[in-house]
């Protein structure tokens, strides 16, 4: 029986899951998301859809019911399996969110069709493993989020206190205070555009800024990625591992093999001898 299906060997259902999950099917899909991808981003030119703009939206469509296709045979050849792989439902989504209407009510949607590309995070095992990778981190990520919230209230708190009455902009309310934080962390224009002007009047503000930016966007970043890298390198060691001892197995699937063919000839031997 194949992993992916409960048909039995042999039956129509089960080569049918064996052809859609082919390398030759396989790679077709992922060709076709790229193509589909860069042909909707030629779509949002007007120069290239007064020209092709037709023929674009016929490849477009034609595109979209060979994965409703694809999501329709897996179904049937998976049956209820196809609903217990996360893939198979991220893949059947975003498939589904292409069907959408797209009347003028609803021509936001029209947007959405580009998350087809994102159906390469499911095709590439490459990059299913990096996706599974930064989910297995989201614990480890969780309470770097909780140290950095406290972090961000802390300081919060103390610039609305300390710039609020003077920056009513930057620093009037907590909500306003978080906001510029989040600037001054992420590096943009903190100096020149926040900052300094606040020095201008509090010469010492830099006392309370610098620890704030080398608390959050030196050491927090440095967690995440240390985080990340760890849970990597356990993917990466567990997937060793795992490969060791497939090929631990068949050694002694072959060794096993061995002697008992060396056991029958030798009673084969001995029967002879007799």
């Amino acid at each position: 029986m194949s992993a992916n299906t409960d048909a039995a060997e042999g039956t129509f259902r089960w080569k049918l899951a064996q052809f859609i999950d082919s390398p030759r099917i396989r790679y077709s899909i992922l060709g076709l998301i790229v193509v589909n991808a860069i042909t909707l981003g030629l779509s949002t030119s007007d120069t290239i859809s007064a020209h092709i703009g037709g023929l674009l939206w016929v490849f477009d469509n034609i595109v979209l019911w060979i994965f409703v296709a694809e999501m329709a045979t897996k179904i049937f050849a998976y049956g209820p399996r196809f609903f217990k792989s996360a893939w198979n439902l991220f893949d059947l989504t975003i498939v589904s969110v292409g069907l959408l209407p797209t009347t003028a009510n609803l021509s936001v949607l029209r947007a959405l069709r580009v998350i087809r590309a994102m159906r390469i995070l499911s095709v590439v095992p490459q990059l299913r493993s990096v996706i599974k990778a930064l989910l297995e981190a989201l614990p480890g990520m969780g309470a770097v989020i909780i140290l950095l919230a406290i972090v961000y209230y802390i300081f919060a708190v103390m610039t609305t206190m300390l710039y609020g009455d003077a920056f009513p902009d930057w620093f009037g309310t907590i909500g306003e205070s978080l906001y510029s934080l989040f600037q001054i962390m992420t590096l943009e224009s903190w100096s020149m555009g926040i900052v300094r002007p606040v020095m201008d009047q509090f010469p010492y503000a830099w006392m309370l800024f610098v620890p704030f930016i080398v608390s959050t966007s030196f050491a927090v970043l440095n967690l995440f990625i240390g985080i990340l890298v760890n849970t990597m390198q356990a993917a990466v060691e567990e997937a060793q591992d795992q490969e060791l001892e497939r090929i631990l197995n068949l050694v002694m699937e072959s060794d096993r093999k061995t002697r008992e063919e060396l056991a029958q000839l030798k009673a084969l031997i001995e029967k002879g001898q007799e």
